[in-house]
């Protein structure tokens, strides 16, 4: 009882806050923008909506077929497990949802309220957006699965689990790819425009900019809530799976699991008492300040979060699990999700190093640029990008390898395989701060769109504004300082974005290898039987391995290609549209929706061939061997967690090198300012569309794999089939991969 308070906490925590920023004030010219980028961001939403449930057809005849044709589960269990999967799709897609629409609230409050010339406000109204989604957002999957753990019988518990974990991952992984690609579409079409017009950023007569904003929501709104809301989701599943197999004894899976379900409540508790904490110092002392570091109290919360979520974690792990195993189990186990929880705020630091407006990688961008034009900076860029991944992966080895130290040390007692659970504790204690990292990386996208909303009001041109803003809200507007204050911010919310994307990305990898080690748990019979094919020796192990780097290559590649081509569109449609001519002072709404038409309709195309040729190579390889499916699994996490983080932050420091150009250089529309925007584009795609899909998919692909796996098997006596399924199953997905290309080819005609 007292966890579904907690959740019910979490909901109205959520929903208050919700209330609170809507009725924040706002000048009407700004409201209309922003309410125009929620309606084109709904209109995107309920079109992958349809999509997405299109999809969901497919995963039910395969739930279908396996439980109940070959494990002969009566017609309401099944059911019941494809329901579960429909609620984790209705999930992802809700809290996807209350993310766009809050964020689109706060944009416009934020841009209202940088006029007083006060940076206080332009930090709270973000963060307070953020806080609410990530509170809601953990509150409504710990309510799912605390309905399923209690009220689901026990023996088919565990596959409502699995089917709700990959409904949502299912979903998340539609808005996740979609909207990496939509956005940038959006951002390359409008950020080129600054080049060959050397028009302002955000200018109102660029029909591009309502696209971008929209893109803004769709790719870093919708897209990483859905994402966090999955990660939470899969994590939890992995490490119930993991105890459900590994540990023999009846009683200590029930502490396990009530103490795993607990661990998930606290990190409510100990975000919600750190942002009240932080709130309030940082309200003391910059609430009257002219100026401030926006990053210096974000980074305050992040640690603090993380103190408070690993004192709480000791403290009530020594009551629920005092009296397990020796004794001292509860303290070894909280160790473990402390390497997880101090991980959340170690690797922003890291990342900070390498993504920071004026961090030496960043600085060593902008020199380059500056000297030897975009050549030399995209260059600086992948540098700061391939540094990045070999220091986050030093940073991994150190917490998984004192995980696994700790883990020898009486865990072997009560389970087998107790380094792997170490993992999938890291991977959960990731998570102890749940919130506050969702909250940070929703930061960006709101700062981001309060910029363009201001511009794209024109509330500057208005006749009488200072007057009228002075009778109305009872305050002198100060529009020059309003802008330096808008970039300030986003110059943050650029860095914060990068900051929390390893920490998901992170999360998926080793929570990936966690229910990857449950798969070869079930395979091997409790690790008796067959090990010795988990081998380099055994030649389809091996084969897999190298399957699942080229598929991350693949995708990668895929992705990037879509954003191209449909960026391609874009610009060709706006350079043909667009009006200098100062016939008008904004893009025309039809012009404006045309671009966010193309930006869709190249999202869907490049979305659709991307996850059916993972859907359908998922398929056909779990029906190849089971070791070759292994080693594919184990080798997409490893590829895709270095592709991700060298992509992400390579993308982040080539964006902040603009950004220190254009607020601390002051050097818009020169030429070192252009050669930046060409190395932003160039990083748009890499850490907002190939890179943060690696998470989403590494997941689905780990979750749909072990449900095609168990299918493969049961029909293993039945070779023929099963070998005929694999061909079938790879010929669809090569039919795909071929379109991928075909599809998106640029030809130089007019939309």
């Amino acid at each position: 009882m007292s966890g579904f308070l907690i959740c019910i906490f979490g909901l109205f925590f959520g929903l208050y806050h919700f209330v609170n920023i809507k009725n924040l004030p706002v000048h009407k010219s700004m409201k209309s923008i922003s309410e125009l980028i929620y309606e084109t961001c709904k209109t995107y939403l309920i079109t992958q909506g349809k999509f997405i449930f299109i999809l969901e057809v497919l995963l039910a005849a395969i739930i279908v077929v396996y439980f109940g044709l070959l494990q002969h589960f009566g017609a309401v269990k099944v059911v019941t497990i494809v329901l579960c999967s429909v609620i984790g799709i209705l999930g992802s897609c809700t809290v996807a949802w209350f993310g766009m629409r809050i964020n689109t609230f706060a944009n416009s409050r934020t841009a209202f309220a940088s006029l007083k010339g006060k940076p206080f406000p332009l930090y709270a109204i973000p963060l307070r957006a953020g806080m609410s989604i990530g509170m809601l957002l953990i509150s409504i999957e710990l309510f799912i699965m605390l309905i399923i753990l209690l009220f689901i019988p026990s023996d088919f518990a565990g596959a409502c689990f699995i089917g709700f974990a990959i409904g949502e991952s299912l979903g998340a992984s539609v808005l996740r790819i979609a909207g990496g690609i939509f956005t940038k579409i959006a951002d390359i079409g409008s950020d080129l425009m600054k080049i060959v017009f050397n028009i302002k950023e955000d200018d109102a007569r660029n029909p591009g900019v309502i696209a971008d904003c929209t893109g803004d929501n769709a790719g870093d709104s919708v897209g990483p809530t859905a994402d966090g809301f999955e990660t939470y989701g899969v994590t939890g599943v992995a490490l119930v799976t993991f105890v459900v197999l590994a540990v023999n004894d009846p009683v200590l899976q029930v502490k396990l699991l009530v103490w795993i379900f607990v661990m998930r409540l606290i990190m409510l508790i100990s975000s919600a008492l750190s942002y009240g904490i932080s709130s309030a110092i940082a309200k003391a002392k910059y609430a009257d300040a002219d100026k401030m570091n926006f990053e210096t109290p974000l980074t305050f919360l992040v640690w603090i979060t993380s103190i408070v979520s690993i004192a709480l974690t000791f403290a009530v792990s020594s009551i629920i699990i005092g009296d397990l195993g020796d004794g001292t189990l509860w303290w070894k186990l909280s160790l473990i999700i402390s390497c997880g929880t101090i991980a959340g705020a170690i690797i922003p630091e890291i990342v900070k190093i390498f993504t920071s407006v004026k961090s030496a990688f960043v600085q060593n961008v902008v020199i380059s640029s500056k000297h030897g034009g975009a050549s030399l900076n995209v260059l600086a860029g992948l540098t700061a990008g391939n540094f990045s991944a070999y220091w986050m992966g030093i940073v991994i080895i150190i917490l998984m390898g004192t995980a696994y130290a700790i883990s020898l040390h009486g865990l072997g007692l009560i389970m087998i395989a107790p380094a792997v659970f170490a993992f999938g504790l890291v991977a959960f204690g990731f998570l102890g701060m749940g919130p506050v990292t969702i909250a940070v990386d929703s930061y960006g996208p709101v700062t981001d769109n309060a910029q363009s909303v201001y511009e794209l009001s024109l509330i500057e041109s208005i006749p009488n504004i200072d007057k009228e803003i002075e009778n109305d809200f009872g305050f002198k507007p100060s529009f020059s300082k309003s802008k330096i204050l808008l970039e300030e911010n986003d110059g943050a919310g650029n860095t914060f974005k990068a900051t929390a994307k390893p920490v998901l990305i992170g999360t998926a990898v080793v929570g990936a290898t966690t229910m990857v080690f449950s798969t070869i748990v079930m395979l091997t019979n409790g690790l008796t039987t067959g090990i010795e094919n988990l081998s380099l020796l055994h030649a389809p192990f091996l084969l897999g391995l190298i399957a699942g780097g080229a598929i991350i290559y693949w995708f990668t590649g895929s992705s990037n290609h879509a954003v191209t081509s449909g960026a391609y569109k874009a610009v060709e449609f706006i350079k043909n549209n667009i009006k200098l001519d100062g016939s008008s002072d904004r893009a025309s709404t039809e012009d404006s929706k045309k671009v966010v038409e193309i930006c869709t309709k190249y999202a869907q195309k490049g979305m659709i061939n991307l996850f059916l040729v993972i859907f359908f190579t998922t398929l056909a390889f779990a029906f190849i061997e089971p070791y070759f499916f292994i080693g594919y699994l184990i080798s997409i996490a490893l590829f895709g967690l270095f592709q991700a983080i060298f992509m992400a932050n390579a993308g982040g420091a080539w964006d902040n090198a603009k950004k220190y150009i254009e607020v601390d250089l002051r050097e818009k529309g020169t030429e070192l300012h252009k050669a930046t925007v060409v190395g932003d584009t160039v990083g748009d795609p890499f850490k907002d569309t190939s890179s943060v899909a690696m998470n989403p998919i590494i997941k689905f692909t780990t979750l749909f794999g072990l449900l095609a796996l168990e299918l493969a098997l049961v029909l293993a006596e039945k070779e023929a089939l099963n070998a005929v399924l694999a061909v079938v199953f790879f010929c669809i997905s090569v039919i795909f991969v071929v379109k991928s290309f075909t599809d998106m080819c640029v030809k130089d005609e007019v939309e």
